[in-house]
């Protein structure tokens, strides 16, 4: 049995439930859900492409490093419906590392270091339901592989596999927050 109450961490593309997912978890597991920033941004009427590429890149790199002082911070445990790899991932499929590869080295070292932080990662499936219409994701079902592919490659390289759950593409909400707590909890 954990000493502290654990750290989980969601990661998929737009639309694959990860939000639906650290609800049901904190709701079965009584941990606090730490959003992601962007949408909350984008339901409130931000528009991205009013960013410069420049204002875009300090986002995310804001974004990641507000995540990983979160989860450091987390005491009484946490769900995220991102990870600081999909932070990473944000910045690699919008081609920032070739703008700058130092920044990009500099982004990947502190979001692998924070990952450490997770108790467990679900890596939820791409494809598995579609994406609704709904002003704030992209439909682009190939923008959405491009990004999953993207953060598949990284957790598999940075996330220790005992600590990767690999969600079935046939697990219900309700059965994925069961096994969740299981996993954590033994």
């Amino acid at each position: 049995m954990m000493e502290r109450r654990p750290r989980i961490g969601i990661t998929g593309s737009a639309g694959t439930g990860k939000t639906s997912l650290a609800d049901a978890v904190s709701d079965l597991m009584h941990l606090p859900v730490r959003r992601e920033t962007m949408r909350d941004r984008l339901m409130a009427g931000f528009d991205p492409h009013a960013l410069s590429r420049d204002g875009h890149r300090r986002m995310i790199a804001g974004d990641a490093d507000d995540l990983a002082l979160d989860l450091a911070r987390a005491q009484d445990g946490l769900v995220t419906d991102r990870t600081p790899l999909d932070m990473a991932s944000f910045w690699l499929v919008n081609g920032f590392a070739v703008d700058d590869p130092a920044a990009t080295e500099a982004l990947l070292a502190r979001a692998v270091c924070a990952m450490a932080d997770y108790d467990l990662v679900v890596l939820l499936p791409w494809g598995g339901r579609p994406v609704a219409a709904d002003g704030v994701r992209s439909t682009n079902p190939w923008m959405q592989l491009h990004f999953q592919t993207v953060v598949e490659g990284l957790c598999r390289l940075y996330v220790a596999p005992d600590r990767l759950l690999h969600a079935s593409p046939m697990a219900g909400t309700e059965m994925l927050a069961l096994l969740i707590r299981d996993r954590v909890c033994r």
